[in-house]
């Protein structure tokens, strides 16, 4: 395996666990909150250095150089891939502008050691591939909220039984699976608990009430850093997708989708602003689930999408609720509070976030939906009604919370509610990256695209696609009976350009195919170097798909 210049997924795991010793020992809350804004700042240096480091490999995945945890383990632990590689530097810029926005109302509730030690644990989940290194990373990820919620006097009751559940049937699950074999076809008795296991860290209806109950009774920062990455979603991509059979892809991809607009519906009728945040953020999650789920490139690749911007948007959405309320408290929607002329950059930013969640042009999330909306309707009709009525509800939802929050009536007070500068620093960030990505969204799209295919091409060799057309286009053949390698063995040989009379023709291979043998004639106008405008390209060849009207160069290139 190709090795990172630097160990920068080491770097990445070290230091915040490095600060979250040093702050464990105590100290005043400001200094605590400027040392680990120090320490989540150097490790989205690491992280962002990682994802370049990668990039500039050319390659699947990687690992460190001197790694010390392989030494310890015995074979390497922490890996990026292309599914992982923009995940981590947006994990660890989630925590930074969570620590960063933290004020001083919030700072004596808030554990920044017990913050940065979350952050460390997911630093590895994200950089783990190993499926029993994910399981015991996903188990201690879930050890620092039900800390806080004892120090904090909360009921342990609800989360404690999910997790618990959680932890328990994705052990079970997994080595059930080992048993059988990796290789083997698994039965539902397998695969069913792994499969409950993602559904319930996912927060899948009716396995939902965790996360309410968390956002009611944790600090609205550790519960937005626990829900916000989607390591449900991670689970099931290291987990299940690669060995799972199509009928537990489908049912998980079906219970999603009726969470999609269940959870939805909900954001609608809250009164209370973090439980209505928490459905909405459910809704977008549970989007992420079914595009995973569909198993499609195009499906895959908006998933993977909406992953980025889903963490982008509403993790500044949250975030911005989250500085509302150090300023007056937990809000509520059953009235209008009119906060947009005191605090007009957060209702701003509030406004941007939340429409970008929901597919607006012009925003990261917009040609993600797209993508997730065009490939459920391939696949199902029914979902891709679903999946625009839940994207549709969601963004009633928002306006309707920014009108009750930031308009309807106006609020005086003599405490200034405006935005301070590391809020503006935090909101300028977000802002950049949900509008940089919506305007030049195709580095984005080209990387998860490229990721989508290799998840698809692993789920392939272990024998777990059984469509047959799916599996040509992995094998880079396009849906008529032809093949266009470039491959000199089959140039003459009827079998695969399907027309005899260009047999020996190596300029024909891959145009010849077409049903019965016609004989193409050159189109007066095109020339014979140039490319015809119906050429796809796909795995580095072309494929021309010429319409019965329509004439093709006799240099077809190759």
């Amino acid at each position: 395996m190709i090795e990172l210049h630097i160990p920068w997924l080491e770097l990445a795991v070290l230091l915040p666990a490095l600060g979250a010793l040093l702050l464990g020992r105590g100290g005043r809350p400001e200094v605590n909150w400027y040392r680990s804004v120090w320490f989540n700042g150097l490790t989205l240096v690491c992280a962002t250095g990682a994802w370049w480091d990668f990039g500039t490999l050319h390659t699947w995945e990687a690992h460190d150089r001197w790694s010390v945890f392989s030494t310890v383990f015995g074979h390497e632990m922490l890996v990026i891939d292309e599914l992982s590689a923009p995940l981590l530097p947006l994990a660890a810029l989630l925590y930074l502008l969570t620590t960063l926005t933290t004020l001083r109302t919030k700072q004596r509730r808030f554990s920044f050691s017990w913050n940065l030690l979350s952050e460390s644990i997911l630093m590895a989940t994200l950089a783990c591939k190993d499926p029993w290194g994910v399981i015991a990373l996903l188990t201690l990820a879930t050890l620092p909220p039900a800390i806080e919620l004892r120090a904090r006097g909360r009921s342990l009751r609800v989360y404690a039984l999910h997790m618990g559940l959680f932890v328990a049937l994705m052990i079970i699950g997994y080595a059930m699976v080992e048993r059988a074999g990796r290789d083997a076809v698994h039965s539902a008795w397998a695969m069913a608990p792994l499969i409950a296991a993602v559904l319930i860290r996912s927060g899948v209806v009716p396995l939902h009430c965790w996360m309410t109950d968390l956002f009611e009774n944790a600090t609205f920062g550790t519960a937005l850093l626990f829900v916000t990455p989607m390591t449900g979603a991670y689970a099931a991509m290291r987990l299940i997708m690669p060995i799972a059979p199509d009928w537990a892809l489908q049912s998980i991809a079906v219970l999603s989708l009726l969470t999609s607009v269940y959870a939805a519906g909900m954001a609608m009728v809250q009164h209370e602003a973090r439980r209505f945040f928490c459905y909405l953020l459910l809704s977008h999650a549970s989007l992420v689930l079914v595009g995973l789920e569909l198993a499609t490139p195009i499906g895959l690749t908006g998933a993977l999408s909406i992953w980025l911007s889903v963490g982008l948007s509403l993790g500044g959405f949250g975030l911005t609720l989250r500085c509302m309320e150090s300023r007056t408290g937990r809000l509520t929607l059953d009235g209008f509070h009119g906060y947009a002329e005191q605090a007009p950059v957060l209702a701003s930013f509030f406004l941007l976030t939340g429409l970008a969640s929901v597919g607006f042009p012009g925003t990261i999330g917009f040609i993600a939906i797209e993508l997730m909306v065009e490939s459920a309707l391939d696949v199902f009709p029914v979902a891709g009604l679903a999946v625009i009525i839940a994207a549709a509800i969601n963004g009633i939802a928002v306006v309707n919370a920014f009108f009750r929050i930031f308009t309807g009536t106006r609020h005086i007070t003599t405490i200034s509610l405006g935005s301070r500068p590391r809020e503006r620093f935090a909101v300028l960030t977000l802002t950049l990256l949900i509008l940089g990505g919506g305007l030049y969204p195709q580095p984005g799209i080209h990387s998860r695209h490229h990721a989508a295919m290799k998840l698809l091409e692993e789920r392939a060799q272990s024998g777990a696609i059984t469509d047959e057309s799916l599996k040509r286009e992995l094998s880079g053949e396009h849906d008529g009976d032809t093949e266009d390698d470039g491959d000199p063995e089959h140039d003459g040989d009827p079998e695969h350009d399907g027309d005899p009379e260009h047999d020996g023709d190596p300029g024909q291979d891959g145009a010849g195919g077409q049903e019965g043998g016609l004989e193409q004639e050159v189109a007066p106008g095109i020339e014979d170097n140039a490319e015809p405008s119906g050429a796809v390209r796909l795995g580095g060849d072309e494929v021309i798909s010429v319409p019965p009207t329509t004439g093709v160069s006799e240099d077809t290139p190759n």
